[in-house]
């Protein structure tokens, strides 16, 4: 297993000699000034790789190169987006990069409703809660149709939370759900957005009449397309899951299950078309069983995100420390370590602790906490040697 580490660019607070210093080998990065749907071009893959190299690592996974929404959902423009992808695409093979991990959600990404959920040790950490997602959905963003997607006793909850529902608080939903999650990673609404609700509300209006089928054979469009440059050069596109791994806000999620990524690889059978396998994301789903998932794609499997979640009753879920919850992180170590390829990990979603969260640190990836992650995987990593 090859050590890297997400690192937001020469703007991010944790520098590159800071990762040397804790064992890190590999960077996963992106080209985050170059807007959605532009051409990276060969010098500027190359500046990028060169400073990093400058530091004594190497720049082993793209994550992201975005993938612009009318790509998505079959806009007029998909064609020439999908050209400059292409173009992008071979820039970053002529530089000898060869793992590239993206995915194909719809207008948002990853979704917490709390970014400082507080842990019985004092450490804080990420959560997701279905009352007030749904509140949200069904009072904040009014989308039609909202209140169908819930259960009466949902519902029931949500008409709870209305009485103690201050504006404060709905200012903070809105910025947890569609900006601060987003923003960072090449999102649609960015930090500063003075209507981002609207914004919003207009970006789920692309998706009208796009279902999970057509959103399917718009993904295969897609791969379908990028594949000869990917034999090419050799590139592996590894699909991250949807996060959460199911349906939200009336849009079609399609990596959610099992069912999911055997249509995947079975749609686009070239051997570049695979899976970022992200342990938190398929975990936070009751219905995946993570250990056997792992197994099951290691052949297509290219990258592999170490984090775990614990789930509730209710289908609320929880950022879990590294050492527990349902994605079992240990038996995927000792998997993924006795595997013939050398296949690159990064930690993923650290808790807040001993001062993370005062400094300026991108959701979920404070330092400490993420570095602390690091160090019981490698402890993982030592006992399965």
């Amino acid at each position: 297993m090859e050590r890297t580490w997400r690192w937001f660019g020469r703007k991010d607070p944790i520098t590159l000699d800071m990762l040397r210093q804790i064992g890190v080998e590999g960077i996963v990065t992106a080209l985050h000034e170059i807007p959605n749907g532009h051409v990276w071009s060969e010098s500027d893959v190359k500046y990028m790789k060169d400073f990093i190299e400058s530091h004594g690592m190497k720049w082993s996974v793209v994550e992201s190169l975005p993938v612009s929404e009318q790509i998505k959902y079959g806009g007029p423009d998909r064609d020439r987006l999908i050209a400059n992808y292409v173009e992008s695409l071979a820039s970053l093979g002529r530089n000898g990069i060869r793992t590239v991990c993206y995915n194909f959600m719809p207008v948002i990404d990853w979704i917490r409703t709390d970014l400082d959920y507080r842990c019985p040790d004092g450490t804080t950490t990420l959560r997701f809660d279905w009352a007030d997602f749904a509140y949200f959905d069904c009072r904040i963003l009014c989308r039609e149709g909202a209140e169908e997607s819930y259960s009466p006793e949902l519902m029931a909850r949500v008409d709870a939370l209305e009485s103690g529902m201050t504006e404060e608080r709905k200012a903070r939903l809105i910025d947890t759900i569609i900006v601060k999650t987003q923003g960072f990673i090449d999102g649609n609404i960015k930090e500063g957005e003075k209507a981002p609700v609207s914004v919003f509300r207009n970006l789920l209006g692309l998706y009208a009449g796009i279902d999970r089928h057509t959103l399917r054979e718009n993904l295969k469009y897609f791969l379908d397309s990028i594949m000869p440059v990917c034999d090419e050069y050799g590139i592996d596109m590894c699909i991250h899951p949807d996060d959460p791994p199911f349906q939200v806000l009336g849009l079609p999620r399609i990596v959610t299950c099992e069912a999911d990524i055997d249509w995947l690889l079975d749609a686009v059978p070239d051997r570049h078309n695979g899976l970022t396998f992200c342990a938190g994301s398929l975990s936070s789903g009751r219905h995946n069983n993570v250990p056997e998932m792992a197994a099951r794609y290691v052949d297509r499997t290219y990258f592999v995100h170490l984090r775990s979640t614990d789930v509730d009753g209710d289908g609320n879920f929880v950022e879990a420390s590294h050492l527990a919850g349902r994605a079992h992180l240990q038996d995927l170590v000792r998997f993924y370590s006795g595997c013939s390829r050398n296949i690159p990990y990064r930690v993923d979603h650290g808790r807040c602790m001993l001062g993370d969260a005062e400094r300026p640190y991108n959701p979920g990836y404070s330092f400490l906490g993420r570095m602390y992650a690091l160090a019981q995987v490698m402890g993982m990593e030592s006992m399965v040697k």
